[in-house]
């Protein structure tokens, strides 16, 4: 048995991960799939001053109120800047790291100091014209290449999210550099990703890699492969 901790991506919610928990749930595993604030069912708590200090503390109390640990730890797409300042503060109650096609910033970055300029500039286009200049509207599930079943369902769930959380630097104290398990899973089924520099870095660092040829969303495009995944790390602690 093993206790999972999986965090979705921008604009997202705990919904995302419906069906990976339940299969996980089945198997006999302890599954969190908490929804950061201002976002989902959580998206009357939205304001100007939610950051991504804001979104790690979400993940540090969840896993520190729920006293688990031994806790793999996954983060989705913008996820993965929650997951590695959240597995910063707390490796001692982490055992593994996955990164589902996710930004992997290193300290003093922010996520968009990854992002390509246009990308960037579009998101804070979008929050400067519709969203009072601090709410950024989400990204059509069209663009991600959701699948046709899920992309209407994807784009009435996805709410707003503060620009501050794209654009506050991660502070990293070199606590997580005591997790010795990380996977990077990359989906190779999207146009224009942001993620390849992220998996060749993985790569470069000796972690467990995977592509998958699916869209971004990889728990809604490949669950069954994505599933068979998180089964395959191991639960360890941490050195």
């Amino acid at each position: 048995m093993s206790v999972y901790v999986l965090v979705h991506g921008a604009w997202g919610g705990s919904w995302c991960w419906k069906s990976i928990r339940a299969a996980l749930q089945a198997r006999g595993h302890h599954v969190f799939t908490p929804t950061l604030s201002g976002v989902g069912e959580r998206s009357h708590l939205l304001s100007r001053q939610v950051n991504l200090d804001t979104h790690i503390a979400d993940v540090v109390n969840l896993i520190r109120w729920e006293d688990i640990s031994n806790v793999v730890l996954c983060g989705h797409s913008y996820g993965g800047c929650v997951v590695t300042g959240a597995a910063d503060q707390i490796a001692d109650r982490i055992s593994a790291l996955v990164y589902v096609d996710a930004f992997v910033p290193e300290s003093g970055q922010s996520l968009h100091d990854t992002l390509p300029a246009e990308q960037r500039d579009s998101q804070v286009k979008g929050a400067l014209e519709t969203g009072d200049g601090w709410r950024v509207p989400p990204i059509p599930a069209e663009v991600f290449n959701v699948n046709a079943r899920d992309r209407a369902w994807v784009n009435q769930q996805r709410t707003p999210q503060s620009l501050a959380t794209f654009q506050q630097p991660l502070h990293l104290t070199g606590g997580i550099e005591r997790i010795r398990s990380a996977t990077y899973i990359l989906a190779t089924g999207w146009d224009h990703s942001p993620f390849p520099q992220f998996y060749e870095k993985a790569k470069a660092k000796n972690w467990k890699t995977f592509t998958l040829a699916c869209g971004h969303d990889v728990m809604l495009d490949n669950p069954d492969e994505l599933l068979q995944i998180l089964l395959s790390v191991p639960s360890q602690t941490t050195s």
